[in-house]
């Protein structure tokens, strides 16, 4: 059920998507690259692989307690990096490796912390499954964003807010069949009844919960996903990571998780591996308006020149 509600709330979507479309789509750009059944076959592999992660992140969560998983998800960032390298031609900067290797400090203290807090009634066995199903889950979530990223720039060659939307709607149908599959294969339907009656807010605020994660969920995946149609699938991973370094504060203050020395050392270090990034992409930002004032430069200079000599 954790890993349904994370797509399940796809319909939602479609109320944005009707009411605004998209009016105009660049004459250069309006058609894509390949033929419907290769989106198609993109969008079910896509969609099998969001529900594959997101039963990884599930069973992370069920066995670590909300702080060490959060942390543990910083990689997800280092992960990206080294992806968006190889896919995406991503620029391997210095501040970018910093980044890399900092958050990967960061998850490997928790890896090799003795004294990690663990939910009541778990296992070492299970909390080291839960320890490899948030890291594989995390390598598993970067390697989407950058075929996402691949995908809107050499198979879906748009310029409308409508194709990040319709790839929502989409792989989030598609992992939603693919979970509820996996739902009812497993048998756990069959506990639903008794989750519901056991809710200690009751049946409705059971409900209710399901029914406002599944939303909260697709306002965040169409954040995600809209940030790698406007920037980059690497910056839309720093803005989410940027979350994780506040979510062992929440966890303290909501869940009163223990936050031992270690935890604290490695926030710290998944906060600086954050801000490395930040500073790499201002970097850039700065080089490209300077190139871009160059060029304008130099526009205006050969377009004066006959004038001159006139």
């Amino acid at each position: 059920m954790a890993t349904l509600v994370q797509t399940i709330g796809f319909p939602i979507l479609l109320i944005p998507y009707i009411l605004f479309p998209s009016s105009k789509e660049s004459s250069t750009t309006s058609t894509t690259a390949y033929s419907l059944p290769i989106i198609f076959l993109i969008y079910l592999v896509v969609g099998v692989l969001i529900a594959g992660d997101n039963m990884l992140y599930s069973v992370g969560l069920l066995y670590l307690s909300a702080s060490t998983y959060s942390l543990i998800c910083a990689t997800q960032l280092a992960f990206n990096a080294v992806f968006s390298y190889f896919l995406n031609s991503q620029k391997f900067t210095a501040l970018i490796f910093n980044s890399v290797v900092v958050l990967s400090l960061s998850a490997s203290l928790l890896a090799v912390n003795d004294d990690s807090d663990k939910p009541a009634g778990v296992t070492n066995g299970k909390y080291a499954l839960g320890f490899v199903a948030t890291l594989g889950a995390s390598a598993l979530y970067a390697l989407l964003l950058s075929l996402m990223q691949l995908t809107f720039q050499k198979v879906i060659k748009k310029e409308t807010f409508s194709v990040v939307l319709e790839l929502q709607i989409y792989t989030s149908f598609i992992a939603t069949c693919v979970s509820t599959i996996g739902l009812f294969a497993s048998g756990e339907w069959k506990t639903l009844g008794g989750e519901m009656d056991g809710f200690s807010k009751g049946g409705l605020a059971y409900v209710m919960t399901l029914a406002w994660t599944a939303v909260a969920w697709q306002v965040c995946s169409v954040g995600v996903v809209g940030l790698i149609f406007v920037v980059s699938s690497l910056f839309s991973n720093v803005i989410s990571t940027l979350s994780l370094a506040l979510t062992p504060l929440a966890a303290v203050a909501v869940f009163h998780d223990k936050m031992n020395g270690v935890k604290i050392i490695a926030m710290l270090l998944g906060f600086w591996g954050f801000c490395t990034y930040i500073y790499q992409n201002y970097l850039d930002d700065v080089e490209d308006k300077r190139k871009q004032t160059d060029a304008n430069g130099a526009v205006l200079s050969e377009a004066s020149t006959p004038l001159l000599l006139e």
